[in-house]
């Protein structure tokens, strides 16, 4: 009798996959003494804080993913970090941003003040998550932002978790293994990365508790909203485990 994987052990083959890939992307550039970040930067001339590598961003006009490279910490354990979006009017299902009220700001009325100020129609970014990166350019932490941060426009947790399932760089350009290696990071993490996005809200919710009258997505005390170290060899480690029991 054949026997079908559950849904359950099929998530976590494909899980395996992606970590096996993400490895071997590494594996790869490390044996031409090279990574990740020094291939994304190789063309360019020098390196500056804040500013976007490469420069306009990285896209994909059939799937509406995007990202960009850059660093602004210098905590010496981290050299810089993607950050990772989704443009929602290339996705076939219909997302409409959230509505957060905000109370007792300027003259308008509280609904006239409803995310005014975003990105709309074709300029609406959902920020889906940052993948930090040490100094030998390998990934060691994954964290989700507040608004102001990158100027997204807010979508629920639900939402941005359906994007996140569907992200996907078709493209080589700038650099295939790059685009390929995040495809499959976000894959390998999916988990993780959704709860960092259920935790995003909840720590907004919780400024909004204690703040009614402020505008928690603008509050420039709340960056990142929540973060957790990873290591893709653990993963892959405890996704096999898993699999063998």
């Amino acid at each position: 009798m054949n026997m079908m994987a559950s849904p359950g052990q099929a998530r976590l083959h494909s899980m395996l996959a992606a970590g096996l890939e993400v490895m071997r992307i590494q594996e790869d550039l490390a044996a031409r003494r090279t990574n990740l970040v020094a291939e994304l930067l190789r063309d360019q001339k020098d390196f500056f804080e804040q500013q976007h590598y490469p420069p306009g961003d990285v896209f994909d006009p059939d799937t509406g993913a995007q990202y960009y490279y850059h660093s602004h910490r210098g905590d010496g354990r981290e050299h810089g970090h993607f950050h990772v979006f989704q443009r929602p009017h290339l996705l076939p299902d219909r997302f409409e941003p959230a509505r957060h009220v905000r109370v007792g700001i300027g003259r308008c009325s509280p609904r006239e003040e409803i995310g005014s100020h975003w990105p709309r129609g074709e300029q609406a970014l959902a920020h889906i998550v940052g993948v930090a990166m040490d100094n030998y350019g390998l990934p060691i932490r994954l964290f989700t932002v507040n608004r102001w941060v990158v100027d997204e426009t807010w979508f629920s947790a639900r939402d941005v978790i359906a994007m996140l399932d569907r992200f996907e760089l078709s493209h080589g350009w700038p650099v295939r293994e790059v685009n390929q290696w995040l495809n499959a990071l976000l894959r390998l993490f999916q988990p993780e990365i959704a709860e960092l996005i259920r935790r995003r809200d909840a720590a907004v919710e919780a400024r909004v508790r204690a703040n009614p009258r402020g505008d928690a997505l603008e509050d420039r005390s709340l960056e990142v909203t929540a973060s957790m170290d990873i290591s893709v060899e653990r993963r892959v480690r405890q996704l096999r485990r898993s699999l063998s029991q």
